[in-house]
C-alpha cells in the first residue's frame, strides 16, 4: 500500500502527507455527546476544524464520550493542532449548549503517526469498530465515516451543497461563520453531512487493496485490546522507564531500523518531540531514555519544563 501520499490540501497546496490517528477522550464518567444534535455538531466540527488546520479526514467515529479520526497531514504538529482545534471548537459548543466547561477541560487529545502498513490498516479498521461502544452494529451506526467506504453510502434523497448555504443557514446548520464557499460537502434532507462528500475514501480503499472483504476481515479479526492499548491507553498514562524505553525503541526501529543506542543526535532530535507530544512523559524521562542532558532535551523541545 501507499502509506505516504502526495495530495492536495484544503488550502490548495500539494504536499506529501502522512496518516495519523487522532483521539479525543473524555473522562470515564463524562458524556460528550448527549443527543443527536451533539453527534451532528461533532461531525460538522470535525470537518470545519480539518479545513482550518489543513488536514484531510479519511474516516471517523463519534461515540458518547470520545471521538476518533484518521487524517492525512503534512506533519505531526499539523495533526496535533487539528486535534486541539477540534477540542476547542467542541468545548465552545458544549459550553454554549449546557453551560458546562469542566468536562472539556478533562478531555485529552493525542495524535499518533501511523508509521507502518500494519498500523494504518488496523487503525482504519479500529475506528468504525468503536460503534460497538454505543451498542450499535458497525454497519448501521450513523455517526461514522464507515458509510463512505467502498461506496457504501445509502440513498440520502435530496441533497444540498454546503457551499451554497446562505450565511444565516451556515451559522444555523454548520455552527460556524467560516466561509465555506469552496467546499464539496453535501447535507441530506435532515441537514446532516454526508460522509463520502468529505472523507478521503480512496486512501482507505487502497490500504485494503480495494477489497471490502479484506477490510471486514481485518476489522473482525482485530485484537481490540492491543489497539486500545497502542492508540488510546499507553499514550495517556505515565509509563515506568523500562516500559517507556521499550515503546520509544520500537518507534525508533520502525522509523530508522535502528535501536535508540545507535541513532545520531539528528535522529534523536526528530524523535523526541514526537514522543513528547504523543506520550505522557517528562523531560527527565526523555533525558534518561536518549542519553542526553535535560537541558539538551529542553532545547530540542523549545521549552524549559513540562
Amino acid at each position: 500500500m501507499r502509506r505516504v501520499v502526495t495530495h492536495e490540501l484544503p488550502d490548495g497546496s500539494i504536499r506529501q502527507l502522512y496518516p495519523f490517528h487522532i483521539s479525543m477522550e473524555g473522562l470515564e464518567t463524562s458524556v460528550l455527546c448527549r443527543d443527536d444534535k451533539d453527534y451532528d455538531a461533532m461531525v460538522k466540527i470535525l470537518c470545519i476544524a480539518a479545513r482550518r488546520k489543513n488536514v484531510i479526514i479519511v474516516i471517523y467515529a463519534v461515540v458518547s464520550n470520545h471521538s476518533h479520526v484518521a487524517v492525512l497531514a503534512a506533519s505531526q504538529r499539523d495533526a496535533y493542532d487539528y486535534g486541539q482545534e477540534l477540542k476547542r471548537m467542541y468545548a465552545m459548543w458544549f459550553r454554549r449548549k449546557y453551560g458546562e466547561s469542566s468536562v472539556m477541560r478533562g478531555t485529552d487529545v493525542k495524535a499518533i503517526l501511523l508509521d507502518s502498513d500494519w498500523y494504518v490498516r488496523n487503525a482504519l479498521a479500529y475506528i468504525p469498530r468503536n460503534a460497538l461502544d454505543n451498542g450499535c452494529n458497525v454497519h448501521d451506526y450513523k455517526w461514522t465515516g464507515y458509510r463512505a467506504m467502498f461506496r457504501k453510502s445509502p440513498d440520502f434523497g435530496p441533497v444540498r451543497r454546503v457551499a451554497g448555504l446562505t450565511k444565516r443557514e451556515r451559522e444555523r446548520i454548520m455552527h460556524t461563520g467560516d466561509d465555506l464557499s469552496g467546499v464539496n460537502w453535501l447535507i441530506d434532507s435532515r441537514e446532516e453531512l454526508i460522509p463520502d462528500s468529505f472523507c478521503e475514501h480512496r486512501y482507505l480503499e487502497q490500504a485494503f487493496e480495494g477489497d471490502p472483504a479484506f477490510f471486514m476481515k481485518t476489522l473482525g479479526g482485530q485484537n481490540t485490546a492491543e489497539m486500545q492499548s497502542k492508540l488510546i491507553d499507553t499514550p495517556r498514562r505515565m509509563q515506568r522507564d523500562g516500559e517507556f524505553f521499550k515503546h520509544a525503541n520500537e518507534t525508533c526501529q520502525r522509523w530508522f531500523q535502528e535501536d535508540i543506542s545507535g541513532i545520531s543526535e539528528e535522529r534523536k532530535t526528530r524523535l523526541i518531540p514526537y514522543l513528547y507530544r504523543t506520550c505522557h512523559t517528562t523531560i527527565p524521562q526523555l533525558s534518561r531514555t536518549f542519553g542526553l542532558t535535560q537541558s539538551r532535551v529542553s532545547y530540542i523541545l523549545g521549552r524549559k519544563s513540562r
